[in-house]
């Protein structure tokens, strides 16, 4: 077998395999709850739940395989499709509240009151000297410490 045959083996297995994951997910996918909205464009095109390489004419085995190594089925590893195999088409974004300030006790304080108050998300805002890296004994964080989020330092 020549190196261009053993080439388009491969690639050809790659079209393969993306059809097997493809309607694994598929089947995953249908079983899922869904909401009722109707998915289109404002021209009235429907947008389907997922597009593929393989939606193409005539699929590019060498799209396939980057797909397959790259970009991959929602809910699968390296999660560029997102963390849930359904995508958001059954829920929606999460609504989180950015917050931090002062000391790590006085921010975690501050989300557990959030949280007990129907907060479903929380994102981290942390302050300066803990972005650059800096400790917050460290002669850069000087009057930085707390003021624009919460201060987080190590142990090392």
């Amino acid at each position: 077998m020549s190196t261009i045959e053993k080439k388009v083996a491969g690639l050809e297995r790659e079209v393969q395999e993306l059809r097997a994951r493809l309607a694994a997910w598929e089947g995953a996918y249908e079983q899922a709850p869904k909401r009722p909205d109707n998915f289109s464009t404002i021209s009235g095109a429907t947008v389907e739940p997922l597009y593929t390489p393989l939606d193409r004419p005539t699929p590019a085995p060498e799209e396939t395989a980057y797909y397959n190594e790259r970009i991959g089925l929602p809910g699968e590893f390296p999660f560029t499709r997102g963390p849930y195999g359904t995508m958001y088409r059954t829920r929606l974004w999460t609504m989180r509240q950015f917050a931090g300030f002062g000391t790590a006790e006085e921010t975690n304080e501050r989300y557990h009151f959030l949280l007990g108050r129907g907060q479903t998300g929380l994102s981290v805002a942390f302050d300066f000297p803990t972005l650059m890296g800096y400790d917050s004994d460290h002669s850069r964080s000087l009057g930085e410490v707390g003021k624009c989020g919460v201060a987080i330092s190590s142990l090392d």
